[in-house]
């Protein structure tokens, strides 16, 4: 479902991402069967809150607004949003952190059958080397890329892999303990609405 009139971000601190919304439930997966307070964010205003998120420093706090179209309830909706939004958010940081935990095992398996092949690679390429002939050269030489390839996996996680999961996941945890605010109607004084795209 996509979600209408997603509202620009006030550049004030604390940073604030806010929504615009017909009603609370379309902030919510309505496929999700969960109770109210531990049901999974509507997919896209899960990305819209994450991309604006991931603009700021991860030590930089932030505030989510819901502006509802249908007025605002009583304290215990907003409380049950916060938690709603907490856990989504906290389920996510959870999952973040195990995908990090079986990266860096996957890059140890990989270094340890990386580091054999290059060191057979290697005493091949000695072996080889005792020859002379084109023939020899090349098999030499292919022995020697051959091993280094095998030490790309390793290297593409221990170097460029592990990096992104680690911020993703400090930006969820910071997401799971944000504030979340509900207010009724826009907070536009000439009744206009921001538009939907960042452009």
């Amino acid at each position: 479902m996509r979600l209408p009139n997603m509202l620009r971000k006030e550049h004030r601190h604390p940073h604030r991402v806010e929504l615009r919304l017909g009603n609370i439930q379309q902030f919510f997966n309505s496929m999700d069967p969960s109770p109210f307070y531990v049901k999974d964010l509507d997919k896209d205003a899960e990305e819209y809150i994450l991309s604006w998120a991931e603009e700021y420093h991860v030590k930089e706090p932030v505030r989510l607004v819901l502006h509802l179209d249908d007025g605002v309830g009583d304290g215990q909706l907003d409380a049950m949003v916060a938690d709603a939004v907490h856990n989504h958010f906290g389920n996510l940081a959870r999952l973040s952190r195990l995908e990090f935990h079986r990266l860096m095992r996957a890059g140890s398996r990989s270094l340890v059958i990386g580091l054999t092949v290059l060191a057979a690679c290697l005493f091949a390429s000695e072996l080889v080397a005792r020859n002379t002939g084109p023939v020899y050269d090349v098999l030499r030489e292919s022995l020697l890329i051959g091993g280094w390839v095998a030490m790309w996996q390793p290297m593409q996680i221990y170097l460029y892999g592990w990096w992104p999961l680690r911020r993703r996941r400090r930006v969820y945890e910071k997401l799971s303990r944000m504030p979340v605010e509900i207010k009724a109607g826009t907070p536009h004084q000439d009744g206009s609405h921001a538009a939907a795209s960042r452009g």
